[in-house]
């Protein structure tokens, strides 16, 4: 609301869209936090941190952990990568099945794949010890695929990191938390739900985000908003507010604004 009163031209890096429907300047923040997402993960299934105290790689003669990553784009193909690099036994949920086809080309052994659906979340719950929540529909709240009833099927001690959770969280029981205070419980279930995951990470993020911004940048800078926008559709589909207007329809929708379609 301050921006729309500002009368500022708002150009949001989450809906900087390619032809190929990916989101180039969220790309490197998405690799980043999937894969922070398994390492704090890993970090409070430990005793001391509230989990249920288990390695996630496991060792000769006890299992690994097992892992539910929901949502198989950037940010959770990165956390499953990372977490079966570790050595768990990682399961990665997706709506698409050309998607999920992709996944199982390349994905290493102990990765399965599994067609998301609150039936087959459910079922996979009891058994689960890390669960990484990865979804996003650009511009829009996250879908809550694991609802307040759904965590008494989980066991004590089971962890949960959001990585939605600026978009709203994929889980009911989310809210936002910060680096100072990560984690919080509910019903015996650890909620990592930290906004800026890559916050932890500056300079690691800070490259990987300035590689993708400064070509866009330079656009913006060289020819003005509005020529950079006209002759650049990625641009153009990231305008979600230009001069006191909500010109993004998902953003308008989410917050109960008026939506007015962009002429340049």
């Amino acid at each position: 609301r301050a921006m729309v009163e500002s009368g500022a031209i708002c150009c949001a890096y989450e809906t900087v869209e390619a032809s190929d429907r990916s989101l180039p300047l969220l790309i490197p923040m998405s690799e980043v936090a999937g894969r922070m997402s398994t390492q704090e993960g890993a970090r409070f299934l430990e005793k001391p941190q509230g989990g249920r105290g288990i390695l996630l790689g496991g060792v000769p003669g006890v299992k690994p952990a097992k892992v539910l990553v929901l949502g198989g784009g950037i940010v959770g193909t990165n956390a499953a990568l990372m977490a079966a690099g570790l050595g768990a036994d990682v399961t990665i949920c997706d709506i698409s099945l050309p998607r999920l086809r992709q996944l199982s080309e390349f994905m290493p052994k102990n990765v399965k794949t599994l067609f998301s659906s609150s039936h087959n979340i459910e079922k996979e719950l009891p058994t689960t010890d890390l669960i990484i929540g990865a979804v996003l529909i650009p511009g829009a709240k996250a879908p809550h695929l694991i609802t307040r009833p759904m965590l008494k099927l989980m066991k004590k001690g089971t962890v949960l990191v959001d990585v939605a959770i600026d978009q709203g969280g994929c889980f009911e029981t989310s809210h936002p938390t910060t680096h100072a205070e990560p984690i919080y419980e509910v019903d015996g279930i650890i909620h990592y739900c930290v906004a800026n995951i890559p916050g932890a990470v500056p300079y690691t993020s800070t490259l990987a985000l300035t590689n993708a911004t400064l070509p866009y940048a330079i656009q913006l800078a060289d020819k003005g908003w509005r020529r950079a926008c006209r002759e650049n559709r990625e641009l153009e589909l990231g305008l979600n507010i230009v001069q006191g207007k909500v010109v993004y329809k998902p953003v308008a929708d989410a917050w109960g604004l008026n939506y007015e379609p962009l002429t340049l």
